[in-house]
């Protein structure tokens, strides 16, 4: 995992050219943005993880001028009671808290489920699954038109998100569950992890005692995904970076601004 400096919201705007900064939850050492982290630096645009999970590990502040919040995945945590997140009820009202202001989220795995919760929705209890699969579009505009009409889709999730009645939801699994939604003009959830890597699921299997039933047989299944995953990762961030505007206004620069004039 490539690192962001732990100043990322302090020297926001301390370049010639000011730059945005998305505020991150790990909710396990696993699991990481992966090959997002790639897509996000190569447009200049800074991240910083926040571990609640670890010792003397927070949430990011309420007031934290974060230009978005992505909610990451959670491995065997989950959120409809059998084995819940410990920062559960904290983190939804943060979510929340963004989405009334209009900053957009990004919610992946769990995340997707805090995001679902947060925006009025709610979770289906299931079983810790890892699975890999294939999701379809089923709105021609989603991301801007550029989520792919079939992308693959990789799992591991334990309980999975119901979107509010007024998301759209923009692409479904073949179990025909909701894969991708969209809550507002700049929230969106994601079944799977977009980004994910082997090592990561590898080391999540490694991290926690309970791992799926079906974990060896996916990991040679994700083995030999990963090349189009990274392909299909292309237009998928693209089309999040233009939706969530993450590449202007940045509100962690201008604040940065401020207090170094102070």
């Amino acid at each position: 995992m490539s690192k962001c400096s732990p100043d990322a919201f302090a020297m926001a705007g301390s370049t010639e050219t000011p730059m945005n900064v998305v505020a991150v939850i790990q909710h396990t050492s696993g699991e990481y943005l992966g090959l997002m982290e790639d897509h996000l630096e190569g447009r200049r645009i800074r991240f910083q993880y926040f571990r609640p999970f670890a010792r003397g590990g927070k949430l990011p502040a309420t007031d934290l001028p974060a230009d978005a919040l992505i909610l990451l995945g959670g491995g065997p945590w989950g959120t409809a009671g059998t084995r819940d997140l410990p920062s559960l009820k904290e983190e939804i009202s943060l979510t929340a808290a963004r989405l009334a202001e209009g900053t957009p989220v990004i919610g992946i795995g769990l995340g997707a489920q805090i995001l679902a919760i947060a925006a009025g929705g709610s979770v289906q209890s299931t079983e810790l699954t890892l699975v890999s699969g294939v999701a379809t579009r089923i709105v021609d505009d989603a991301l801007n038109g550029f989520l792919p009409e079939e992308f693959a889709q990789v799992v591991y999730m334990r309980d999975w998100p119901v979107p509010p009645d007024d998301a759209k939801i923009l692409a479904t699994d073949t179990a025909g569950r909701t894969a991708v939604f969209q809550v507002g003009n700049n929230a969106y959830g994601f079944a799977g992890h977009p980004g994910i890597k082997l090592g990561m699921v590898e080391d999540l299997i490694m991290e926690f005692e309970e791992v799926p039933n079906t974990a060896a047989a996916e990991l040679e299944v994700l083995r030999n995904l990963q090349p189009r995953i990274e392909d299909e990762l292309v237009p998928i961030m693209t089309g999040l970076v233009q939706c969530t505007s993450l590449m202007s206004s940045p509100k962690a620069a201008a604040q940065a601004v401020q207090e170094l004039d102070k």
